[in-house]
C-alpha cells in the first residue's frame, strides 16, 4: 500500500468521523441545533441547512454494494477492518438521520431526487463493466455511484448559499480523500503497472464535483468565514 492510499483511506475516515461526530454532540443533523423544539417548531425555523440524509443513504449503499467480498474473500486485517467500518459507520449516520435525531432533519431542503442518480448508474454498470458477475457488477455500480453521491449534499447547500463550517470540514475531507485516491492511481500506474479505467474515471468525476467547494474552502472557511455561495 502506497502512501497516498493510506492518506486517502484516513482522510475518509476522518470525514467520516467528523460528521458522526457532529451530529452526534449537537444532537442534530441539521446546520444548527435547535435542541428541544419539535417538528413542527423546526420545520418553520430558518436554520442553515445541514446534513442530507440522501446522500447518506446513496454512501450505505455504494458501501454495501462494494464490500460484499467481506463474505467471499479476506486481503488483509486492515483491508476487512476499513471495511466494517466504512458500512457500519453509513448505517449508524442514516440511523441517526432517520431515526433518533429525526425531528431535526431538513426534509424541506434535501429534495434532490437520487433515483435519477440510481437508476442511469445501475444501467451503466450493467453494461460496462470488467467482469458480466454478481459480484463485479455490483463493485462497478458502487464506483459509479460513488461519484455522484454527494450531489444530494451539494444540492442542498445550493438551495440556501450557505452551509454550516463542520459540514464544509466534512466534505473538503471527503473531496480530499478522492483526490488521493486518483493520485494513488496514478502511483500505481507508473510503479505497478495497475490500470482501472473504470475508477479512473469515476473518480475524476467525483473531484470535479468538488473542485469550486474547495476554492470556496481555502479561500473563505480556511480564513474563518461561513461558506456561502456566490450569489
Amino acid at each position: 500500500m502506497n502512501i497516498f492510499r493510506l492518506t486517502g483511506d484516513l482522510s475518509h475516515l476522518a470525514a467520516i468521523i467528523i460528521l458522526l461526530l457532529k451530529i452526534w454532540k449537537t444532537r442534530s443533523c441539521a446546520g444548527e441545533s435547535p435542541r428541544g423544539l419539535s417538528r413542527a417548531v423546526f420545520e418553520r425555523a430558518n436554520f442553515t441547512p445541514g446534513i442530507s440524509g440522501k446522500s447518506q443513504i446513496l454512501f450505505a449503499l455504494v458501501f454495501t454494494s462494494r464490500y460484499l467480498d467481506l463474505l467471499t474473500s479476506f486481503i488483509s486485517l486492515y483491508n476487512s477492518t476499513m471495511k466494517v467500518i466504512y458500512i457500519a459507520c453509513a448505517y449508524a449516520t442514516v440511523y441517526l438521520i432517520y431515526v433518533k435525531f429525526k425531528a431535526t432533519y431538513d426534509g424541506n431542503h434535501d429534495t434532490f431526487r437520487v433515483e435519477f442518480l440510481v437508476v442511469p448508474v445501475g444501467g451503466l454498470a450493467f453494461l460496462v463493466n470488467h467482469d458480466f458477475s454478481l459480484l463485479e457488477i455490483m463493485w462497478t455500480f458502487s464506483i459509479y455511484l460513488e461519484s455522484v453521491s454527494i450531489l444530494p449534499q451539494l444540492f442542498m447547500i445550493s438551495k440556501t448559499g450557505e452551509a454550516e463550517t463542520i459540514t464544509t470540514h466534512y466534505l473538503f475531507f471527503l473531496g480530499l480523500y478522492r483526490a488521493l485516491y486518483l493520485i494513488n492511481w496514478i502511483w500505481r500506474f507508473y510503479f505497478e503497472g495497475f490500470f482501472d479505467m473504470i475508477a479512473i474515471v469515476a473518480g475524476v468525476v467525483q473531484t470535479i464535483l468538488y473542485c469550486d467547494f474547495f476554492y470556496l474552502y481555502v479561500t473563505k472557511v480556511l480564513k474563518g468565514k461561513k461558506l456561502s455561495l456566490p450569489a
